[in-house]
């Protein structure tokens, strides 16, 4: 693609979101000094966050375990109470207590894991698929079933303005974005043009990398509106840190108008004019 061609699809992608009204509120960024989790936006991520509070909660319990019976050690057989230590090596059920115990342990976190993990894996139906190439150092989306497509490129910090974005989205923000219709099941293709790249957005709960001559998957359904924000997350050149990803949930009304804006800017008939073509 020529340099004049990449700079028409840009402008044209970017002309399109905004005519769709998609620049909604940011939910997905990190914040100064935050801590924990982005904003869950998904299923997927939901059930992450709860699991992640599990394991913390078993976390806890051991501890709370470990520290006990060394204050128990440390009180009940310090040499001032106990002047003759016992000299056996072995005790059966403290053994098999101290064995079993990480078995059930072990168990129970499987348990609870590999629903979710099945979940993230078995992609469902898809209303929207949409495949997403990473390059270095930018991300290229595609439509197969709205046959359009563009390249998303990170913005300079005097661009954010001009695209709607805060100051403090730079390094976040992109030209154009990946956008998806609130509450639709998203089947996303993802694989490399080059070196392996990462593609993910935290408030989804999904990540996979970008593989060369390898197609991966992933889903979501984001069922919040907003704007969303992510980055590449594989050591993928010099300017991998310049490699951000913006995705925009929006309404299935504005969705529609900023496929038919970028079919026009992209030289296509609206949607509405193929289907109605198509039924004649």
């Amino acid at each position: 693609m020529t340099g004049s061609k990449l700079a028409a699809r840009l402008a044209a992608a970017a002309t399109a979101l905004a005519a769709a009204g998609a620049a909604a509120e940011s939910i997905g960024k990190p914040v100064p000094d935050g801590m924990g989790f982005q904003p869950a936006a998904t299923e997927l991520m939901r059930d992450l966050v709860w699991f992640d509070s599990i394991l913390h909660w078993i976390s806890l319990a051991i501890v709370l375990l470990v520290t006990a019976l060394l204050v128990i050690v440390i009180f009940r057989f310090s040499e001032k109470k106990n002047p003759t230590p016992a000299r056996f090596t072995h005790n059966v059920g403290l053994e098999v207590a101290w064995t079993a115990g990480p078995i059930v342990i072990l168990f129970v976190i499987g348990a609870i894991s590999l629903p979710i993990l099945f979940k993230q894996l078995d992609v469902p139906e898809a209303d929207l698929t949409i495949k997403a190439t990473g390059n270095q150092w930018y991300w290229s989306y595609e439509y197969p079933d709205e046959e359009i497509g563009f390249d998303a490129i990170m913005l300079a910090k005097d661009e954010l303005g001009e695209y709607g974005y805060a100051d403090d989205e730079f390094l976040l923000a992109t030209d154009t974005a990946m956008v998806v219709p609130v509450g639709t099941n998203v089947h996303l293709l993802v694989t490399g043009a080059d070196v392996i790249h990462a593609w993910t957005i935290p408030s989804f709960g999904v990540k996979v990398d970008a593989i060369p001559g390898r197609m991966n998957e992933l889903w979501f359904n984001a069922d919040r509106v907003g704007t969303y924000f992510g980055q590449c997350s594989e050591l993928c050149g010099k300017d991998h840190s310049y490699m951000p990803i913006t995705v925009k949930v929006v309404s299935a009304e504005d969705y529609a108008a900023w496929v038919d804006e970028t079919r026009v800017a992209q030289g296509l008939p609206p949607k509405s004019d193929v289907k109605l073509a198509a039924a004649d």
